[in-house]
C-alpha cells in the first residue's frame, strides 16, 4: 500500500473550492432520470449527456473528481479519447462506482445490505487499468419503526470496511458512503441518532480492517428531518446538527467529508453546505459529492435535444460555480440570478 499516494489523491479531491461530481447513476437510475424528461435511455443518449457534462468549459475550477459508472468508464469519443482521459486532461480525477446495489436484507424487512464483494478485487484491478484513481461504495440505512437495526448497521459497516481495505491494497482511494436515507417522517433528532450509530460502527470496522484513514474520504448524508416530517429544519439547524454529529464521530485523520445531496433541492444542498463551511472549524475539509443537486437543472435544460447542449453546459457550469462557492462558505442566494 502506497499511503503517500493515497493521501495525495484524497487531498486533491477535497482541494479548497472544489468537490466531486457523482455521475455514476446505475442503468436503472439513469433510466428514471431520462423518463422524467421523456428521453429514451439508449447508450447513445447516455453517452451524449455524460460527455456534455464532462466537456463543459471551466468546470475544473470547481470539480476535482468525477465518479463514473461501469458503462461510462469504458466509453470513448469519436477521436478515440476515453472519458477518463477527457477529464484527466482537465486536471480532474476519474473515479468509479463499484458496489452492485442495495438488496433486501434477509430476515430484516425494510432494510438493505449492499452486494458486490465477491468479485470486487478483479474489478478494482481492471478499473485502475481503465484510469480510475478512486472508487465509491454506497450502503443505505433506513429510519422507520424499530429500524435501523444494529445488525443492519453492522452488516453494512463491515461491507464498507472490506471494500475500503481492498481499494487501498491496490492503490485506489475509497470513498466510504453510509447513507442514512431522507425517506420517512422521522425527526432531525432521529436522523442524528441513526447517523451517529452508523458512523461509530463504520469507523470501528475500518479500524479493525486496518484501513488507512488519511487515505479515504467519507461520503455521508447531512443531518436532516425525513421528507414527510411535519417539522422541517432551518439551514442553521441542519448545519449545527451535522457538525455536532460528525465532530463526535469522525476521526480528525480523515482528510475530507464529501456530503451527498440526497433528496435535497440543488439550492438546499448548496445553502446547507455553505452554512456548514461558515460555521465550521472542523479538522476535515467539508466538500460535496453531488449527483442530482449538480445535474437536475442541466438535465432539464438538455431534455434530450442535442441543440440545447450549449445551454445545458452553461447551466451545469452555473450550478458547479455556486456549489464551489459554498465549499468556501462564500455562496449567497444572489448567485442564483443569471
Amino acid at each position: 500500500m502506497d499511503t503517500v499516494k493515497l493521501e495525495s489523491i484524497a487531498r486533491a479531491l477535497v482541494k479548497k473550492g472544489k468537490g466531486i461530481l457523482a455521475a455514476d447513476e446505475s442503468s436503472g437510475t439513469i433510466k428514471k432520470r431520462f423518463d422524467a424528461i421523456s428521453v429514451s435511455s439508449t447508450e447513445e443518449n447516455r453517452f451524449f449527456y455524460r460527455h456534455l457534462l464532462l466537456t463543459t468549459n471551466g468546470i475544473e475550477d470547481f470539480i476535482s473528481g468525477v465518479i463514473l459508472f461501469d458503462e461510462t468508464i469504458r466509453q470513448s469519443d469519436k477521436t478515440g479519447l476515453s472519458l477518463p482521459e477527457i477529464i484527466n486532461k482537465k486536471g480532474i480525477l476519474p473515479g468509479i462506482k463499484v458496489d452492485k446495489g442495495a438488496k433486501d436484507m434477509p430476515g430484516f424487512p425494510e432494510e438493505k445490505y449492499t452486494e458486490g464483494l465477491d468479485d470486487l478485487r478483479p474489478r478494482l484491478v481492471e478499473y485502475r487499468k481503465l484510469g480510475a484513481q478512486f472508487a465509491k461504495w454506497r450502503s443505505v440505512i433506513t429510519i422507520g419503526e424499530n429500524i435501523p437495526s444494529i445488525q443492519c448497521i453492522k452488516t453494512n459497516a463491515h461491507g464498507l470496511a472490506l471494500y475500503a481495505a481492498q481499494c487501498q491494497d491496490i492503490g485506489l482511494v475509497p470513498i466510504v458512503e453510509p447513507e442514512v436515507l431522507m425517506d420517512g417522517n422521522h425527526s432531525i433528532k432521529q436522523c442524528e441518532e441513526a447517523t451517529a450509530e452508523t458512523l461509530k460502527s463504520v469507523f470501528y470496522e475500518l479500524k479493525n480492517h486496518k484501513v488507512h484513514l488519511e487515505g479515504i474520504l467519507l461520503k455521508p448524508n447531512m443531518i436532516l428531518p425525513g421528507k414527510t416530517c411535519p417539522e422541517q429544519a432551518t439551514t442553521q439547524d441542519v448545519a449545527m446538527a451535522t457538525l455536532r454529529c460528525f465532530q463526535r464521530n469522525v476521526p480528525g485523520s480523515v482528510p475530507g467529508i464529501v456530503f451527498l445531496s440526497g433528496g435535497q433541492t440543488p439550492q438546499q444542498a448548496t445553502q446547507n453546505l455553505n452554512t456548514m463551511n461558515v460555521l465550521s472549524n472542523a479538522p476535515w475539509q467539508l466538500s460535496f459529492s453531488y449527483g442530482r443537486a449538480l445535474q437536475e437543472s442541466t438535465l432539464k435544460t438538455w431534455s434530450g435535444n442535442n441543440s440545447n447542449a450549449e445551454k445545458a453546459q452553461q447551466e451545469f457550469y452555473h450550478r458547479a460555480k455556486c456549489t464551489g462557492a459554498a465549499r468556501n462558505g462564500q455562496y449567497n442566494e444572489n448567485m442564483e440570478i443569471k
